[in-house]
Parts: structure tokens; C-alpha cells; sequence
């Protein structure tokens, strides 16, 4: 134990005094541990046992010195006595140091001159680590300079006034608190009570409550109707609710990454105001009104916080914006019902103010409505007309409604008799709060009557002549009367006649398109054999020329057909869901090489979108723009592609053609308009490609547009509505798909048809490539083929047969007799979205009239594999 005094060899009145010295230094320890057990805040069981253990010893120390004092009275006549009381003291103090030793606090007791006489291990450990040990005779400044030097500790503070403590942290995390208490002979005695515990008990308790704080606060925000959201001053999201996450449309993964909150204002539907926002209100807050998509009003606010950063508040206000919209939408069918009466409305509140007026009110006292509303009845009649109205005033506040006439005068000063009407406005108590005022002119009426009171002697004789007068001009009316019924009766009958007219014509194209497109259909197929037959060049040239005469003969026959089913409304849409770039595809490859038969380059963007329309429809509509994109296009490309919005796919065709004025873009889309001849000199179109791309788009519910810039180009549009992708499911396909093998070599092939020229020309066709070809008029012919050759490969059956049967019932017929179906094309004249349905259930293709040769091969090549 450091401190401890050791014995020593000295002369025996140098020990008796040295003894008494060391008796005096334990009195003064004793009388220390005891104030300082009596002050000390500390209530712990050991100090206090080791304060009971120390008097224990103080008491002994107090019998051996009384026993010392004897012996020194006897230290002449007994040296051996002296010896054994040297021990008795010497013990005594090891116990005392001993007891020291074991506070459980560190213990440091310095003289008059603060040099340390004593201290325990504990005092030790406080100041491990600083370099230098702890030892007798070391000063308690030089202590203090090791500390600051080492910077040994942390933080400082003072307890209360009445506590007299200092509370330090160290370095390594240890907390003391540090008790001082002067001695009688000036010295100094420390404890350091080590509440490092305590404190981490305190800080986690802290913690504790903080995080329980926290849960509350956000548990409350969670639960408020408005959303919230917290900025730190460093722009970063720090604290947001449920509510702000289903507003905003942010996830809580995106949010607990503390992303800055300018990087978030742009991916937001949302309007995420900031306090740099042009939109104060003047107290210091920022605040707007935004309409959503889904058709919510929100109500944005934001708060500025004095230490930095904000607080935006998103409260849904749609039903008081919705309620508000109501009261001005009510308030406005007063205004437009009470203006257009033809009397005096006003409405008066009990301080005798106008709270409203109509506006035949304000024009005929000449005052407007802003000057007049707040008025009093005294400031806008004058104080001599109030007291002829007081007495009915009164009467209406009281509870009770009144009419009289009054003669007043108007702003031009001439006098006019008003009836006026003052119905109270009573409350639930049944006390009027206002009154409702009623005026009306009668003027007229009082001259009137006096006119008649004056005139009544010569009365009957002008009624006589008025009776006449009016018995003449009746009858005159009723004549003029009739003649406008007469006129009226053929004009309707007229419109009805060309309504009738214009109906008929256009039923009737619709309904003979079959009638009309057979012998074209005919003509293209003989056309189509005879170029697959090897001819001289000078034939070659003739087969070709009656091909393209066939083509345009059949492109114009097929638009006025067209035009003629969209006016009908013979067509209807087949909506289906379908990703884009299964009909882009095949119009961007078909198209490519019509491109670059005119030098042209079409460039093609595909797209992963999936759409909700009708295909074949749309199809057409491309088909248009690109058609007229390369006719009006003498050099550079043409692009199709898309372009994809929130909730709809733009399909869009550029040109780098000669462009269209500003002036005309709207005549576009009209019938038999062309606002520029092509490049093809041969081209016979009649302008109906636009006018039918702007029926279809409105039949199907599709936007269309054009952009164009003289010299540059031109852009034509189509917007597409998007579908979810999961609602695509990939069904069996009902269009042929290319393929490179040709199967069609020796593969037999019937064909029912009612048209004999159909069937020779279909013939011949397939028989050009390869095909053994049957071919019948009718169902029963198709059934007698059965018993007299073999099952073909392939049936080819037109839609429309004699005696009002088709194609398609003597097809499913054919097959029911067969154990193994075959592939059945079906050929038809008919759009219907119904027959589209009823073929594509039974697992046919369908090929619409006229036949292009091309197709058909790819299809019957696709149906033989």
C-alpha cells in the first residue's frame, strides 16, 4: 500500500515524540473520514460500513494512545512496554490505511501545501495512463498540468450549490464525480465516486425515452389525414408518413435512402414545394392548390423551420374544393336567375346593410354592386326616403311580411311608383336576421289605370274598334301561320327525301363491295397466273401494264368501298390487346421494299409496348401515312417509330419530303382533297387515304395529328392507348406468318366457289405453282369430291354461295366427314368483326377480297406446314 509510514531507528524521546505526531495525523483522519462520511451524498452500504470500520479503529487508536500515554509515564522503567505499544500504533494505522483501501471510492488526502499524503489503489486507477505514477509528496498542480497535457479529460461542470461536487468525463468514457473537504491543519481531502454506471444507465434511459418520443411522434404523424414530410437543413428527407407515400407515390426503400429532396421534385406527379417557391401567402408560409389526375385537389404547404430545412404538409381538399366549386356554382345560378328577373331583388341584413342586390337593382338605383354591397338602406336612399321605410323596416325584423306601394324617384330625379315586398329571414329561433326585398316598377301600371279611369266613358266604343282591329290582324296571322307550316312541311319533306337519298348510296356501296370486288378479284388472279408464265418481253410488258391498271382500278374501287362502310357504319372495331411490334414489324418489312423501289430509306424504331386496339385498323392507318409519306417524298428517308406517354404510345411517321402549309394542314384529312400532286404521274388517288385514317381514328377513339415544315418534311401521328402487359396472352395465331419453303408443289388443293371466273382464275394460279386443283360451285359438289378422290391437303372456300349459303357452313360440314380435318383459307368480301370471330373460333384463316397472289402463297405455304 503506497502511503504507508514505515519504522524507523531513532532515540527513544524522538519516538515518543514521533508516536505523538503520528497519533495527532490519525486524529485528524479519524476527524476527516468522520465529516466526510457526515456530508457526503453518497448512501452506498460499503463507505458507510467502512466509515463504522474506521471509528472501530479511531476508538482503538484512542485506547492504544491512552495505553501509549501510560507507557511513556512508564517508558523509563519499562522499554519493553514502549515496544509493544510501538506495534499496538503500528498496527492501528495499517488497519486505518487498510480502511482506506477499501472505500470504493479513490481516496487522496494532501497536506497544507496540497502535496498528496495518503491515498488508496482507486486514486491510482483514475489517473492511469497519463505517464507518470502517483506517489507521495506529488502536488496537486502537477497533477492537474499531467492531466491537461494529456488531455485526460473530456468535459466539466459543477453540480448545485448545496452539492459542492465536480463531475468529470475522461478520455477512455469513465465518468467521477469529484468531493473535496478542507482539514483543520489546512489540508485537503478528495474522494472520487466513480458513476460511470449511473451515467450509462441515465444515457440509455435517455435513449430510451428519445426513441419512445420518436415512436410516438412518428406514429402520430402516420396517423395524421394530411401527408408529411420533414427536410433537414441539408436538403435530405429526415421524417414523411403513410400519407405522403400513397400521394406522392414513393416507396419507403427509395425515402430511407435519404435521397436529397430537390432530386425528388422532378419524378413527382406531385407539386414538392420548397421555400424558394413563388407562392407565399405573407406570413412566412408557402401554400398552392394542385388538381390531380385522378381528380384529387391537394393543398401544399410549407413551412420553414428557424434552424434550417422545412415541413410540407399535402392535406386532400377535394371535397371542400368540390364543396366551394358547388356554393360558386350555386352562386352563380342566383346571380344568372336573379339578374334576368325583370324585378328589384335585394337582400338586407339586420345592421340594415346590403349583403346582395341583383343586377337590375344596381342599374336602376345607379350603383355597382361593389360600391353598393356593405351599404346602408339611410346611405344609398337618403335619411327623408329611410323614414317613409322605417315603419315597414320594422315591421319585416319583427317577424312579419309586408307589401305597399311608395312613390320614389330615380337617378334621372323623375318620380316612379315602386311596390315593394320585405320578407323576414328568421333563424331557428324564429328571429329575423335579415330581410329579403322585392321591388317592382308599376309605373306604367298606375298611368295605365289612371288612363283607363280617364277613358272609361268612351270605353266600350275603342273596345269595339280594338276588337276589330285584332279579329283582322289574327286573321292575318293564322293565314301567314299556315303558309309557314306549308313551306316548312316541304322543306322537311325535301331533307328527308335527300337524306334518304344520300343513305341509300351509301348502303348500297357498302353492300355490293362483294358484287363490286368479285370480277376485279377475277381479273387480278388471271392478271397474277399470266405473270408467273414465262412470255416475251413485249407480252411482259402488256401483263404488267393491265396489272398496274388492275392495282389502281383496285385501290380506288376499295377507298370509295371504304368511305362507303365507315359512313354506313358496316365496320366495326375488333379491340384486342397486342404488343406493338407484332403489326409494326410486318408494315416496316412490307414497306421497306416499297421504300426502295422510289430510292427512298425507310428506317424503323421497334417498341416493347402493349396497345389496346384494333389491329387490322390500325394497320390501315399506317398504312396510309406511310403510303403518302413515300409518294410525297422525292429523296431521304422515312422513319416510323414510337413514342411512349404516362398512359398512351404515340406512333409516329417523318417524311423529308416537300411539306405541307401551315394553312392547309387542316384540309389534310378532308374528302377528295389532294393539296399537291405526287412524284407518280400515274398515281389515279382521289385524296380519301386521310379522309379514311380520320374516320377510322374517330371510330376507334384514337387521337390524330400532323406537324409539317415547308421544303423539310412532314410528321403524321396516331395516339394508341397502353394496356397492362399481363393482360397480353399469346393466343394461336389467326394471320400467316412468311416461311421460305415452298410446299406448295404437288399439293392437292379444292376450291368452292359460285363465281366461275373465280374459280378458273384461282386455278390457274395455283396450278402455275405446282398445285393439283379441284374446284366446285357448291356444298353438295364439295361432299360428292369425297367418294370419287382422295382427301386434299388444303380447302379454299369463299364466303358467299348461291341460295344464301357460304363457304364457312359447308366448310365445317366437309370436315365433320373427315377423321382428320384439313386447313381451311377462307375468302370474303366481308369486314365484319362477327365473321372475323365465328372463322377464328373454328381455327380458319381468313383472307379479306381482292386476293393479293402474294399473300396467298405465303398463306397457303404457312397452311400446308
Amino acid at each position: 500500500m503506497n502511503g504507508e509510514v514505515k519504522p524507523q531507528s531513532i532515540d527513544l524521546p524522538d519516538r515518543v515524540e514521533e508516536l505523538e505526531r503520528e497519533n495527532r495525523k490519525l486524529q485528524k483522519i479519524n476527524k476527516v473520514l468522520i465529516e466526510r462520511v457526515e456530508v457526503s451524498a453518497t448512501t452506498r452500504t460499503d463507505p458507510y460500513a467502512a466509515f463504522e470500520h474506521s471509528v472501530v479503529l479511531a476508538e482503538q487508536v484512542r485506547e492504544r494512545t491512552a495505553a501509549l500515554n501510560v507507557a511513556l509515564g512508564d517508558l523509563k522503567t519499562s522499554n519493553t512496554a514502549l515496544s509493544q505499544a510501538k506495534q499496538q500504533a503500528e498496527v492501528a494505522h495499517q488497519r486505518l490505511t487498510d480502511g482506506i483501501e477499501s472505500i470504493s471510492d479513490a481516496f487522496v488526502l494532501f497536506d497544507s501545501e496540497r502535496r498528496i499524503v495518503l491515498y488508496n489503489s482507486k486514486f491510482e486507477s483514475v489517473w492511469a495512463g497519463i505517464g507518470v505514477s502517483i506517489k507521495q509528496g506529488l502536488g496537486i498542480q502537477e497533477i492537474r498540468r499531467l492531466a491537461d497535457q494529456h488531455q485526460l479529460i473530456e468535459e466539466e461542470f459543477y453540480g448545485d450549490e448545496a452539492d459542492n461536487s465536480v463531475f468529470y468525463r475522461l478520455k477512455d468514457g469513465r465518468w467521477f464525480q469529484v468531493s473535496e473537504r478542507g482539514t483543520l491543519d489546512g489540508g485537503l481531502v478528495i474522494l472520487y465516486t466513480d458513476i460511470t454506471e449511473l451515467k450509462q444507465n441515465e444515457t440509455a434511459r435517455r435513449e430510451r425515452a428519445l426513441a419512445d418520443k420518436s415512436r410516438v411522434l412518428q406514429n402520430t404523424v402516420d396517423n395524421l389525414s394530411q401527408g408529411v414530410v420533414l427536410i433537414n437543413a441539408e436538403g435530405r428527407l429526415e421524417v414523411w408518413n403513410q400519407r405522403f407515400l400513397e400521394l406522392s407515390g414513393f416507396t419507403e426503400t427509395v425515402l430511407n435512402k435519404q435521397p436529397l429532396f430537390s432530386d425528388l421534385i422532378s419524378r413527382c406527379e406531385l407539386i414538392l414545394l420548397t421555400p424558394f417557391s413563388n407562392h407565399h401567402s405573407g406570413n412566412g408560409t408557402i401554400e398552392l392548390e394542385q388538381s390531380l389526375r385522378n381528380g384529387q385537389v391537394i393543398e401544399v404547404r410549407t413551412h420553414p423551420i428557424p434552424e434550417g430545412g422545412f415541413v410540407n404538409t399535402y392535406a386532400d381538399i377535394t371535397e371542400r374544393h368540390q364543396y366551394a366549386e358547388t356554393l360558386r356554382e350555386s352562386e352563380q345560378w342566383i346571380r344568372l336567375i336573379t339578374d334576368h328577373v325583370p324585378a328589384l331583388i335585394a337582400y338586407v341584413g339586420d345592421d340594415l346593410r346590403y349583403q346582395f342586390t341583383n343586377k337590375v337593382y344596381e342599374d336602376w338605383y345607379g350603383w355597382s354592386r361593389e360600391a353598393l354591397t356593405g351599404k346602408t338602406i339611410t346611405m344609398v336612399h337618403g335619411g327623408e326616403q329611410f323614414v317613409k321605410l322605417k315603419p315597414y323596416i320594422d315591421k319585416a325584423l319583427s317577424g312579419e311580411s309586408v307589401t305597399f306601394e311608395i312613390e320614389e324617384k330615380d337617378p334621372k330625379g323623375e318620380p316612379r311608383y315602386m311596390l315593394k315586398a320585405y320578407v323576414p329571414n328568421l333563424d331557428s329561433e324564429g328571429k329575423a336576421v335579415g330581410l329579403f326585398v322585392l321591388i317592382r316598377d308599376i309605373t306604367d301600371r298606375r298611368k295605365t289605370a289612371q288612363a283607363l279611369q280617364e277613358s272609361y266613358q268612351t270605353m266600350e266604343q275603342r273596345v269595339v274598334e280594338r276588337t276589330s282591329e285584332l279579329t283582322k290582324l289574327n286573321d292575318q296571322l293564322w293565314q301567314e301561320i299556315t303558309e309557314r307550316k306549308q313551306v316548312e312541311g316541304r322543306l322537311l319533306e325535301a331533307s328527308k327525301h335527300a337524306e334518304q337519298a344520300n343513305l341509300s348510296k351509301t348502303k348500297f356501296l357498302a353492300a355490293v363491295s362483294h358484287d363490286l370486288l368479285q370480277p376485279l378479284n377475277a381479273a387480278r388472279l388471271f392478271t397474277s397466273a399470266l405473270q408467273e408464265k414465262s412470255a416475251v418481253q413485249s407480252e411482259r410488258h402488256l401483263i404488267d401494264s393491265v396489272g398496274a391498271s388492275l392495282d389502281d382500278v383496285e385501290s380506288l374501287l376499295s377507298t370509295l368501298v371504304d368511305i362507303s362502310k365507315l359512313d354506313a357504319g358496316v365496320i366495326e372495331p375488333d379491340v384486342t390487346v397486342f404488343p406493338v411490334s407484332s403489326l409494326l414489324n410486318n408494315i416496316a418489312n412490307e414497306y421497306k421494299q416499297v421504300a426502295g423501289s422510289e430510292r427512298l430509306k425507310l428506317r424503323y424504331v421497334s417498341s416493347s409496348a402493349v396497345i389496346s386496339s384494333d389491329s387490322q385498323l390500325l394497320a390501315r392507318i399506317l398504312r396510309n401515312f406511310l403510303t403518302n409519306a413515300i409518294r410525297y417524298t422525292d429523296r431521304g428517308s422515312v422513319l416510323l417509330g414510337c413514342r411512349r406517354k404516362r398512359h398512351s404510345l404515340v406512333i409516329e411517321v417523318w417524311d423529308t419530303g416537300r411539306g405541307i402549309p401551315e394553312e392547309k394542314l387542316g384540309d389534310v384529312f378532308l374528302e377528295f382533297k389532294r393539296l399537291q400532286a405526287s412524284r407518280d404521274e400515274g398515281d389515279k388517288g382521289l385524296g380519301l387515304g386521310l379522309a379514311i385514317v380520320d374516320k377510322i381514328s374517330r371510330m376507334l377513339g384514337h387521337c390524330i395529328s400532323v406537324s409539317s415544315i415547308p421544303g423539310k418534311g412532314s410528321m403524321f401521328s396516331v395516339e394508341v392507348p397502353l394496356a397492362p402487359a399481363d393482360q397480353y396472352t399469346v393466343e394461336a395465331k389467326t394471320e400467316h406468318q412468311p416461311v421460305a419453303d415452298n410446299l406448295l408443289e404437288g399439293a392437292s388443293i379444292w376450291l368452292i366457289d359460285n363465281d366461275p371466273a373465280i374459280c378458273r382464275g384461282m386455278q390457274t394460279l395455283l396450278e402455275g405453282w405446282g398445285c393439283h386443283v379441284q374446284t366446285v360451285h357448291d356444298e353438295a359438289q364439295l361432299l360428292g369430291l369425297l367418294s370419287e378422290q382422295e382427301v386434299p391437303g388444303l380447302l379454299i372456300a369463299d364466303y358467299h354461295l348461291d341460295d344464301d349459303k357460304n363457304g364457312l357452313d359447308a366448310a365445317i360440314n366437309f370436315n365433320q366427314q373427315l377423321s382428320d380435318p384439313v386447313p381451311v383459307l377462307m375468302i370474303t368480301a366481308n369486314y365484319t368483326n362477327e365473321l372475323k370471330q365465328v372463322i377464328r373460333e373454328q381455327g380458319y384463316l381468313l383472307i379479306n377480297k381482292p386476293v393479293r397472289p402474294m399473300k396467298l402463297k405465303m398463306t397457303l405455304n404457312h397452311l400446308l406446314k
